[in-house]
């Protein structure tokens, strides 16, 4: 098939490297504009662009796409003999109708969850949060709702006990790549099936704010937070008056006063919450690396209270 891409991150650039790898022909991608990054916040390509420019692939990156000038590039893709099809995979711009409606065959989406759980920004994030036990790949047909239209083809993965959003990230952008492929091989036959009214929950943004975890809140669920926030934004917690992240964290049987450092050794740092306690075992300050809680107690002492 001839198609356009709509892109940005690393899980949508795995999409993109499968569909050409099949055999597709990708006649324009777009992806959000280059975004200060690293250190010196020089501009970055996105990690689609780059798979774009590699392949000798028109790229277009509007700041929005509200304006009917944005979608002159996406129209010309189109045009007569042109692209039939759009995949959509983590873009972070809303789709108007008008776009929507350029291509003949119309549009789909990657979606990373089981839907119509966890519609939204961070599905990922949200089903780790959560503890859910299962999650997956949804390739659905795009609508102007968020998130809503009907599925094509789904495939469920567990969630193991010990992974983070970046170890599931990296699973489900396989997988997605994967079904994507499997859903234009098969796209003729492919039945819409609507999405059910019963179990639709949002999955917001994430907020930088919520990092910062709370030791009145019970210790199970500040574990699932930490691995939630792994990679992006990073837990943090207050040791001692200090603000760290966390990275690695488990919940175990022991209590005291919310906040209250229990044991700080070569085996964790164990401190209170409100109903059992966490177990951090690898820590960062500000400025620094990741750090076992053996070499972070070498620099910081903790006593416990």
């Amino acid at each position: 098939m001839k198609l356009i891409f709509a892109g940005t991150p690393e899980f949508a650039a795995r999409a993109l490297e499968a569909i050409l790898a099949a055999g597709h022909e990708v006649a324009l991608v777009l992806t959000q504009p280059d975004r200060p990054a690293g250190r010196g916040m020089s501009l970055q390509a996105s990690a689609v662009k780059k798979v774009a420019l590699a392949h000798g692939i028109p790229v277009s990156q509007p700041e929005r796409l509200k304006d009917p000038a944005t979608h002159e590039p996406i129209r010309a893709a189109c045009a007569a003999g042109g692209a039939e099809l759009m995949v959509v995979a983590a873009y972070g711009l809303i789709l108007p109708q008008a776009v929507l409606d350029l291509p003949r065959r119309g549009c789909i989406n990657i979606h990373a969850s089981l839907l119509p759980r966890w519609r939204g920004a961070a599905p990922i994030h949200r089903a780790v949060e959560a503890g859910d036990a299962q999650t997956g790949i949804t390739i659905m047909r795009m609508e102007a709702g968020l998130d809503t239209g009907p599925m094509l083809l789904a495939r469920a993965i567990a969630i193991d006990a010990q992974d983070t959003t970046g170890s599931l990230h990296d699973r489900l952008a396989t997988l997605g790549g994967k079904l994507v492929v499997e859903a234009l091989a098969r796209f003729d036959q492919l039945v819409p099936v609507a999405q059910p009214d019963d179990g639709v929950t949002y999955a917001k943004k994430i907020d930088k704010a919520e990092a910062r975890l709370d030791w009145n809140q019970p210790a199970a669920i500040l574990a699932r937070k930490v691995r939630a926030f792994d990679p992006f934004p990073g837990a943090v917690v207050t040791l001692a008056g200090e603000a760290v992240k966390a990275w690695r964290g488990a919940a175990v049987a022991d209590g005291g006063r919310p906040g209250q450092v229990l044991a700080a050794d070569a085996a964790g740092i164990v401190v209170a919450c409100g109903e059992g306690a966490l177990c951090i075992t690898e820590l960062q300050k500000p400025g620094g690396r990741r750090v076992t809680s053996a070499d972070f107690l070498h620099g910081s002492p903790l006593r416990p209270d």
